[in-house]
Order: C-alpha cells, then structure tokens, then sequence
C-alpha cells in the first residue's frame, strides 16, 4: 500500500496525508478519483498509472 501512496504522491504531487487518504480509499473502497480534468490529460494519467503497474480506469463525471 505504501507504494501506492509513493505513486500519488511522485506522479500527482499529493501531500503524504492527502495521498495516505486516497490510497486507503483505494483500499478500503476499490477504487478513488485522483485526478480530473480534459479527456486528453487524464487518458496521460491512466497510461501512467499503468506504467508504475497500478490498474487505473477513465469516467466520465455525472
């Protein structure tokens, strides 16, 4: 899990609490929004996630 946490916080620039909180969401929950914004930024987001090997998904906001 920690490693989870180190991704968030490397890759998105989280604070070590904000990313400890999103990763036990991600624990806790099976999943956690952790970015959001245009289409192109976040599909670079999913691509990254999938390269430090973590599964990451792309939704659309209700």
């Amino acid at each position: 899990m920690t490693y989870v946490q180190w991704v968030f916080e490397t890759y998105f620039g989280m604070t070590p609490t904000v990313a400890r909180a999103r990763m036990l969401t991600v624990h806790r929950q099976g999943r956690a929004v952790v970015a959001s914004g245009g289409r192109e930024s976040m599909e670079r987001h999913v691509q990254a996630l999938h390269g430090y090997g973590l599964r990451a998904t792309l939704e659309q906001e209700d």
